[in-house]
């Protein structure tokens, strides 16, 4: 049986950049709900709801036929009028709508379906409260600021703008040129419209955005010309530009097509660039804005497939490095920031995200990025334009990452209104002890010593290539202390797993969950241990049958439907798989994969959302859904291309011009087809195949470029 699950409740949305526009399944928005039209963590427009003659019409079907564009058809009710009622169903409406990065165009389509002529009032009432993005979230709306409305009859705009000291957003809404123009009806934008029998009619709108002093143009495309418009041209060029997947098995290369088409339609143009440089947005709908881990993460996923990501990544987050100190916001010199919001509440300081820094795991990961985007691009420009930055990113792990001087990495917050958890599990009550209640800061996660850990070894390896043998040596020696010290004070012999993290009286928290799987992917287990870690990962507390838990079932905290407590992640899974393929434990790695594959699947479009309850495959023959996961969301589709890593082992040696691979495909799927690998400025096309119950595999393309078969297991994790 075929499924379809779909995540969060039934509404349209569609978006691009920073603008998202959702809406019920009728196109319409009414409040009090989470709906509206959204710029830059503001809630542009929060009520639109179209009538005829004053009553509602019908909605027949609706659907965002692609991320920026979406259309409703609806019919009228029945219509009084002086002489005979008009039946119901004798007119259509179809609203298309397009999204632009500075507004939209609406295009509102009627036919009389009528044998007579009709005469009727078409009305589009909207209402703008330029809520911030955290009070929708948290259904507590409240008023800042002013707002004024002025209405140009001449024009047919109908202009609203919110000012707050120097906090201004607006949208003038007007009629696109040779379009109808409307009047102001009862605050309602109308159009009196005649219609001959079986006549049509058409009008524009245009929604521009206002941002500071600038009035942003909305789309220049309209809804008819969806499959050609500029937003569609730039979105299958950034498609054409990544790598490809062709598999016979189907499940996977619909998820691997549209998790490439979810990272297109998530970039975030850059300011300051040609708008052709990205970073990916972390998800929608409430994360439609730069957050340092998990743009970081993303372009891990996607060096092979999209490099440029990695190069925005590293670019705009460089641009935001801590200079200074702010207890505030949780910074210090040298940190990479967490997240960086530009809506009401943290233009007035109301909210420390301007940026804010409560992240532990974001400057390692910087390091980790850098070095592997190096290394598979070749481009040693990199390396001299972030330089610096890796410099103060190295001293802020020295100097503020460890905390207490014992060799490990603490967080603790400073900041009132920040963070709690700052690694990747940030909620609340993502870090609980063995009792399941919450371990009080500072803590030391397992995973940031293995992100250091990793990071100062590809460091050293940078800093060898510039010619710089002493500092490699000094890093690979600190590399060394930590491996040893981690692994005599994070082990537990008994349970045959690593500590959770370390409390503030330095004791191992035993809980059980899916951190430890990070280790393997940074490479600080020994090579005796990690069979020990891949069985507890797998073991049936923590393996659902479609992925790893984060927390294990036997947790007296575990709860399947909890962000962080039971629920699964899929960037989580993929890091794991990794981790399993890079200690050589194949059949492992390819059991997450299929389990993810399965999941995403059942879902909706073929798309893994960012979170999905971790209920056991056997209870659930179908994923569920976690309510309010975001979807599409960044990691969740950068966490296909770690899978297909996992099953390839694919690795770059640009000195010789080698692709390396340790592939293995298990029985299930009988080939993959990557076209347009990137190799440093190279592009090849890798294929790999069962045969005989083996995996083989061939290259081509460029003849330059070497394939060679060779394993990715790491016999020696010590530096």
């Amino acid at each position: 049986m075929a499924y379809e699950i779909s995540v969060g409740p039934a509404q349209l949305t569609i978006h691009i950049g920073e603008c998202v526009l959702i809406t019920e399944t009728d196109g319409q928005i009414r409040q009090p709900s989470e709906r509206g039209l959204f710029y830059r963590d503001t809630r542009v427009i929060s009520e639109w709801e179209i009538t005829v003659d004053g009553r509602p019409w019908q909605a027949l079907s609706a659907a965002a036929v692609a991320h920026y564009a979406a259309q409703v058809v609806m019919t009228n009710p029945a219509l009084p009028t002086d002489t005979a009622a008009l039946p119901a169903g004798s007119i259509s409406l179809t609203i298309g709508r397009m999204l632009g990065l500075g507004g939209m165009c609406e295009t509102l389509t009627m036919r009389n379906h009528n044998r007579t002529a009709v005469r009727i009032l078409l009305a589009a009432r909207m209402r703008c409260d330029f809520a911030d993005i955290f009070d929708v979230k948290s259904h507590q709306i409240i008023s800042r600021g002013e707002t004024i409305t002025t209405w140009s009859a001449a024009e047919g705009r109908l202009d609203t703008l919110h000012t707050n000291d120097d906090f201004r957003r607006g949208v003038s809404v007007s009629p696109a040129p040779r379009s109808p123009v409307p009047t102001l009806q009862d605050g309602a934008l109308g159009f009196l419209v005649e219609l001959a029998p079986q006549a049509s009619w058409q009008a524009e709108l245009l929604y521009r955005l206002i941002d500071g002093t600038k009035l942003l143009e909305a789309s220049s495309d309209r809804f008819a010309e969806q499959t050609t418009s500029a937003q569609a041209r730039a979105s299958d060029a950034w498609c054409e530009q990544a790598m490809q997947l062709r598999s016979s098995y189907v499940p996977m290369q619909l998820l691997f097509e549209q998790s490439l088409d979810d990272l297109a339609a998530l970039r975030l143009p850059i300011e300051g660039t040609n708008l052709e440089a990205f970073v990916p947005a972390a998800g929608i709908p409430w994360f439609a804005a730069l957050f340092g881990r998990d743009s970081l993460v993303t372009a891990l996923q996607t060096v092979p497939v999209y490099p440029d990501f990695a190069r925005g990544a590293l670019e705009v987050l460089a641009r935001y490095q801590a200079d200074g100190t702010d207890d505030n916001r949780d910074m210090q010199p040298g940190k990479i920031p967490h997240e960086l919001r530009n809506g009401e509440l943290a233009a007035l300081g109301l909210v420390p995200y301007r940026p804010y820094y409560g992240t532990a795991d974001a400057t390692p990961l910087y390091l980790i990025l850098l070095h592997q985007t190096w290394r598979f691009t070749g481009d040693d420009g990199l390396i001299r334009t972030h330089l610096g930055t890796a410099e103060r990113c190295l001293r802020w792990i020295d100097d503020y990452g460890d905390l207490d001087g014992d060799g490990f990495q603490e967080y603790r917050r400073l900041a009132p209104d920040g963070a709690e958890n700052q690694g990747w599990k940030d909620s609340g009550n993502g870090v609980l002890d063995e009792a399941g209640d919450d371990v009080p800061a500072p803590k030391a996660l397992c995973e940031l010593q293995g992100y250091v850990y990793d990071a100062w070894r590809r460091m050293a390896e940078v800093f060898e290539t510039l010619g710089q043998a002493e500092r490699a040596t000094a890093l690979r020696g600190k590399a060394q202390d930590l491996f040893d010290h981690f692994n005599a004070v994070f082990w537990d012999d008994e349970q045959q797993f690593y500590a959770l993290c370390l409390n503030p009286a330095k004791r191992p928290v035993m809980s059980i969950s899916s951190n430890p799987g990070h280790l393997l992917w940074s490479g600080i287990v020994p090579q005796d241990r990690a069979a020990a870690v891949v069985r507890r990962l797998m073991a049936d507390d923590m393996w659902s049958g479609w992925g790893v838990r984060t927390l294990s079932a036997a947790h007296p905290a575990y709860n399947p439907h909890d962000y962080q407590l039971g629920a699964i992640w899929p960037h989580d899974n993929g890091l794991i798989a990794l981790g399993f393929k890079r200690y050589g434990f194949h059949a492992e790695a390819a059991r997450i994969v299929k389990g993810m594959v399965d999941a995403g699947s059942r879902f909706l479009l073929h798309r893994l959302p960012e979170v999905f309850a971790g209920t056991g495959r056997d209870d659930t023959p179908f994923p569920v859904q976690y309510l309010g996961a975001n979807v599409p969301q960044a990691w969740a589709a950068g966490a296909m291309f770690t899978f297909v890593r996992a099953l390839l082992g694919a690795g770059v040696d640009l000195s010789d011009n080698i692709v390396s691979l340790d592939p293995f495909l298990p029985d299930w799927l009988p080939d993959l087809h990557i076209e347009g690998l990137h190799v440093g400025c190279r592009r090849v096309d890798l294929h790999v195949w069962r045969q005989d119950g083996e995996t083989r595999a061939s290259l081509s393309g460029d003849p330059a470029v070497k394939l060679v078969i060779r394993s990715v297991a790491d016999t020696s994790q010590s530096p």
